[in-house]
């Protein structure tokens, strides 16, 4: 039988997509010099976790991950930009986003966007810092589940490791958060 480590493959094989996309995402957060500014990397977050989220929704539900209604993001970051009286922006188009269409592909994605729940702990620190805030207004999303979220992040492993049954499985959930992460740095480069 073989071993699957499927958090080692994601973590190795992602590792430039995911670091290509860090750094265009820290030029933007160390530029900020507004809540304007702050509201438009909302709405690029938005934008793509919207559509993303609404073509994972279609293979992936409670029975595939039990607490996956707590999971999504939309919502949070439409509240974070309406409470610095933004506007909410269209949905990205499926040419921008990663192709979904089975239910491994869908947990390749949602790892990209669970993993970003990692970093918006740091993120939402420094954006209260830097813009001065009124009561944390607006960073709902980055602060994510707040001091639940390596919590959160452990529970999201054991629930993706276990639908990892194979190397091929191993395989499509990898190549898909790798898409996602390399159709989300080409989506933030555009905006």
């Amino acid at each position: 039988m073989i071993t699957i480590n499927l958090l080692e493959q994601l973590k190795s094989e992602t590792l430039s997509n995911h670091q290509q996309l860090e750094k265009h995402l820290i030029v933007k957060l160390k530029g900020m010099k507004s809540p304007d500014d702050y509201i438009n990397i909302l709405q690029i977050f938005y934008a793509y976790f919207a559509a993303l989220e609404d073509q994972i929704n279609q293979f992936i539900g409670l029975d595939q991950l039990p607490d996956y209604a707590e999971r999504r993001k939309t919502e949070s970051i439409k509240n974070d930009i309406l409470a610095l009286n933004g506007v909410v922006p269209e949905k990205a188009t499926a040419v921008d986003l990663p192709e979904i269409g089975s239910m491994l592909q869908a947990f390749g994605a949602l790892y990209v966007i669970e993993g970003s729940t990692l970093g918006g702990q740091v993120i939402s620190k420094m954006i209260s810092k830097q813009l001065a805030l009124d009561d944390d207004a607006g960073i709902s999303f980055f602060k994510s589940y707040g001091e639940q979220t390596m919590a959160m992040w452990e529970k999201f492993k054991a629930v993706l490791e276990h639908h990892a049954a194979s190397q091929k499985a191993a395989d499509e959930i990898t190549e898909a958060a790798n898409e996602t992460f390399g159709k989300f740095r080409l989506w933030m480069e555009k905006k």
